[in-house]
C-alpha cells in the first residue's frame, strides 16, 4: 500500500528571529496544512532548510513533527545525507520517533557512481523497517539514480518502494514505471509537472506549492486522480506563473518570502541562504494575489 496518494507538503521550517527553530509557529502550520486537505506531511526535507539543520535539530523537528500530526496524516522525514553513516543515524532517529516512511535524497556531492548508490540505500534501509522514497534531483544534488538502478532497488530492497522524481525529464519517469511494471509509487518532485508525471503513472507529489496553497494542490492531483483529467489539467495550466515564482531563486527562499507576505511570520532562512532580491520579491507578490493567495 502507498505511502498516501495526493499531495504531501514539503513543509518550510519556521524560524525565530535568532535562527532558532519555531516549534510554535510549526505546529500552526501543520494544523492549517491538514485542516485544508493535505495528504502528508514532508518535514526536515529540502524546504525545511535540513542542510543548516545540526542533527540534533533535525531529529528533534521530525519528533516534534510527529507529536503535532498526532496520526491525522502520513508523517514522512526527510533523512538523507552526504554520508552513509549519518543517513543511517538519522533514519533510525525518525522510525524511532515514529514516522510512517522516510524520503532519502541522493547523497550530494559526492557524486557516487550507479552501485555506489545501490550500495548507499541497501545499507540505509537494512537498518530501519519503515518504507523508504528515494529522491532523484540531481540538479540539487550532482549525482542522479538511473531508471536501471531505481528499479534494482525496487527488486531487492524490499522497504524501497517509491520515488520522488524531481529530474525535469518525463522519458526518465517513464522508463522507471516500465522497469518496475508500472508497481513503484512515483511521485513528482516539481510542482509545474504535477499532471504529466500522472500520466505517467504516478500517484501524487511531494509540494512545495503547498505550503501556501494546500487545498489547490490537493484538489489538483485528486482531480487527475479521480478522472477528472481535464479539470486537473486546467488547474495545473494556472498554477504555472505560481510555480515559476516560487522558483524564481532557489528554494527555500522564495516560498519562505511567500509564507511571510501571508502573514505566518515564518521567519528568516539560515545562511547561506539569503533573502529574496527585491525584483523577484514583485514577482512573487505578483503572481501570489494573480492566483489569489490574500497577502497580509
Amino acid at each position: 500500500m502507498a505511502l498516501f496518494k495526493g499531495a504531501g507538503v514539503a513543509i518550510i521550517t519556521p524560524m525565530k528571529e535568532n535562527y532558532e527553530v519555531n516549534y510554535d509557529k510549526l505546529e500552526e502550520i501543520i494544523n492549517d496544512q491538514i485542516a485544508n486537505g493535505t495528504d502528508a506531511i514532508i518535514i526536515t526535507g529540502t524546504t525545511g532548510e535540513s542542510s543548516t539543520l545540526s542533527e540534533e535539530e533535525h531529529s528533534e523537528c521530525i519528533r516534534a513533527a510527529v507529536a503535532m500530526v498526532n496520526k491525522r496524516v502520513p508523517i514522512i522525514a526527510g533523512t538523507g545525507s552526504n554520508s552513509t553513516l549519518t543517513a543511517i543515524q538519522l533514519s533510525r532517529d525518525a522510525q524511532k520517533a515514529g514516522v510512517d516512511g522516510l524520503l532519502i535524497v541522493t547523497p550530494y556531492y559526492n557524486k557516487a557512481t550507479q552501485n555506489g548508490l545501490i550500495n548507499h540505500y541497501t545499507k540505509v534501509a537494512a537498518t530501519v523497517d519503515v518504507p523508504i522514497i528515494l529522491y532523484n534531483v540531481p540538479g540539487r544534488t550532482g549525482c542522479g539514480l538511473m531508471p536501471g538502478t531505481v528499479a534494482a532497488l525496487a527488486r531487492d530492497v524490499e522497504n524501497i518502494v517509491g520515488i520522488k522524481e524531481a529530474t525535469g525529464n518525463i522519458s526518465n519517469a517513464l522508463r522507471i514505471m516500465e522497469l518496475t511494471n508500472g508497481e513503484f509509487d512515483l511521485y513528482s518532485g516539481e510542482d509545474g509537472m504535477v499532471i504529466p508525471l500522472l500520466a505517467a503513472g504516478g500517484i501524487g507529489v511531494i509540494s512545495v506549492m503547498s505550503n501556501v496553497a494546500p487545498k489547490f494542490t490537493h484538489d489538483m492531483v485528486m482531480s487527475y486522480l479521480n478522472g477528472d483529467r481535464e479539470k486537473a489539467l486546467k488547474m495545473q495550466l494556472k498554477a504555472l506563473p505560481l510555480c515559476d515564482a516560487l522558483f524564481c531563486e532557489v528554494n527555500p527562499i522564495p516560498v519562505k518570502a511567500a509564507m511571510n507576505l501571508m502573514g505566518w511570520q515564518a521567519g528568516p532562512l539560515r545562511e547561506p541562504l539569503t533573502e529574496i532580491e527585491p525584483e523577484h520579491l514583485q514577482q512573487l507578490k505578483k503572481a501570489m494575489e494573480d492566483f489569489g493567495i490574500p497577502l497580509a
